[in-house]
């Protein structure tokens, strides 16, 4: 089972980047495809299928792995990882929400994927939770790099969505961190310290 446990892993770690990268690494393969800027493309439907299917994959394969330690993560890793895990929701949320951060960073949903990955490396010392948080880290940093290289370097900053909507967003990555608190929890993986 562990090395069917490596295999999925990497499969859906090469999986996943390739799935979200195409489009960017290989546009004329992309456009062979279907039309991405398409609501209606069909292809749409099968990167989805990729992308769960590569989620799947990683989850199961993370499973299967034998547990090979490679360091000790320190206690006080625990309160960053919460610290950095606060943060990540709440740059997640911030493209969809247009809250100030958004209007200065350009890519706030990727900079909270790369804050939750290095949360993650933070606190698990294993040798399948590097690999797979150390390769979504790394999908992410070129993911950016791609769009960057793509779209240049002028950006347009999305239009103030007022106030109001910061308490909003707050209330809700609160909310969001509780949630996950609890799953973590009821997986059996205590996100504190006791």
């Amino acid at each position: 089972m562990s090395l069917l446990g490596w295999l999925l892993l990497a499969g859906g770690l090469a999986l996943w980047s390739a799935a979200h990268l195409l489009r960017r690494v290989r546009p004329d393969l992309r456009a062979r495809l279907g039309d991405a800027a398409n609501p209606k493309d069909p292809s749409k439907g099968i990167f989805a299928v990729a992308i769960v299917a590569a989620l799947l994959m990683m989850i199961y394969g993370y499973q299967w792995t034998p547990f090979i330690t490679v360091w000790f993560p320190p206690v006080w890793t625990v309160h960053v990882t919460n610290l950095l895990m606060v943060l990540a929701l709440h740059l997640y949320g911030a493209g969809a929400t247009k809250i100030r951060v958004a209007q200065r960073i350009r890519h706030p949903q990727l900079i909270a994927f790369k804050t939750w990955a290095l949360a993650h490396l933070l606190v698990n010392g294993d040798l399948a939770s590097l690999v797979l948080f150390g390769g979504l880290l790394a999908w992410a940093v070129v993911e950016v790099v791609q769009i960057n290289r793509a779209e240049g370097k002028t950006w347009t900053p999305p239009a103030s969505a007022g106030p109001g909507r910061e308490v909003v967003h707050a209330g809700l990555t609160a909310a969001l961190f509780g949630l996950v608190a609890f799953i973590h929890t009821w997986l059996g993986v205590y996100p504190f310290p006791s």
